[in-house]
């Protein structure tokens, strides 16, 4: 037993397969989010995290909502709609901040929306949240 373990490393090893710690991995919900960008995929939970690249002006048509990008991967920004009326909003926001999201994709052709992000008072959706300078947004 031991001596096939070794033989598989060898084989692995010689084969380029060794593993490079020093590489870092795509996350999953990355790569579920760059499939969903590609093939249209709407109405599902996501958890994950990017970086603000842009903070938008707040949507007041209906229920108010702040606004901003994050940039998910190299390829890939989405939008987060982030219910102001149900929730805090994420207070001195800037540019290059780590936000951390639990909520709902819905594709469109920018990237998608991230929303949910707060709880739901009816109790019929799934209460989503944001994380962000080590408090919690829902």
């Amino acid at each position: 037993m031991k001596s096939s373990i070794v033989l598989l490393a060898a084989v692995l090893i010689a084969a380029g397969l060794e593993h490079h710690p020093e590489l870092p991995t795509v996350p999953d919900f990355v790569t579920i989010l760059e499939d969903a960008f590609d093939n249209q995929k709407n109405d599902f939970q996501i958890q994950g995290e990017g970086v603000v690249t842009r903070i938008l002006s707040d949507d007041l048509d209906g229920s108010r909502h702040q606004r901003f990008i994050l940039q998910i991967s190299p390829k890939l920004t989405v939008l987060v709609a982030h219910n102001i009326d149900l929730a805090d909003r994420l207070p001195g926001l800037t540019a290059n901040s780590t936000v951390k999201f639990y909520g709902e994709y819905e594709w469109n052709d920018l990237g998608g929306v991230i929303h949910w992000t707060h709880h739901d008072p009816d109790g019929y959706h799934i209460d989503g949240w944001l994380k962000y300078n080590g408090l919690t947004y829902q």
